[in-house]
This record gives structure tokens, C-alpha cells and sequence, in this order.
């Protein structure tokens, strides 16, 4: 199954869709706002400091994190009150893709509050 594979009807992800889906199954309302994580991941510091100065730049606060044992550095963006309608999640996976591509990273997908 390849969750970049995107619905035709949304336009979402199928990775995106899935977290929506278990955000909703443990009684979450997506038009709620809640606080929201995405997760990058690059093999050079540089890389990860320039992925993360564009994130705040595209709003997010952003905490770049030194290499643990993968050996990569996680670029870690959030946002708190946010809602997360369709094109929300659509755009913002577009925008981390783009700056996981720029910078030679991994875009690897978010996560958000139930509550």
C-alpha cells in the first residue's frame, strides 16, 4: 500500500488520511482546534537548521534535535489551535514535502492531540 498515493475526491494522502481517521476513532472532532506535530528528518545539521528556519518562517514553532541513534536530525514543527480540515492537511503536507525535497530530508508525516 503506498500512503503518498493520494484519494481522488480529496486529494489527500492516504498516510494523512489514516491519522484523520484514528483521530476520529478515538473521538476526536478534526474541526476542533488541537495542537498538531509534524516530523522531518535530515543526515546534516545545516540541512536541518534550514529546513526548520523555513518552517517558522511558514508560521511553525520549530525544535531542531541533534542526532540520536539513527543518526539523523529531527526537525520536530508544531502548531497549537489548529483544525485540521482537508485542505489544511492536504497544504501542509505539500509544504513539508517540499522542504524535505529542498533539503534532501524525509518528510515523515504528523500527529495531533485528540483533545
Amino acid at each position: 500500500v503506498d500512503l503518498d498515493s493520494r484519494s481522488p475526491e480529496l486529494g489527500l494522502k492516504l498516510g494523512d488520511m489514516l491519522v484523520l481517521q484514528q483521530l476520529i476513532e478515538a473521538g476526536g472532532d478534526p474541526r476542533a482546534p488541537r495542537h498538531v506535530l509534524y516530523y522531518l528528518y535530515f543526515d546534516a545539521e545545516g540541512a536541518a537548521h534550514a529546513a526548520g528556519d523555513e518552517a517558522t518562517e511558514g508560521g511553525f514553532e520549530v525544535d531542531v534535535r541533534a542526532p540520536d541513534a539513527s543518526g539523523q536530525w529531527a526537525v520536530v514543527c508544531e502548531r497549537h489551535d489548529y483544525v485540521l480540515d482537508p485542505e489544511t492537511v492536504r497544504d501542509n503536507s505539500d509544504f513539508f514535502d517540499a522542504i524535505a525535497a529542498r533539503h534532501a530530508g524525509e518528510y515523515d508525516g504528523w500527529e495531533a492531540s485528540v483533545n
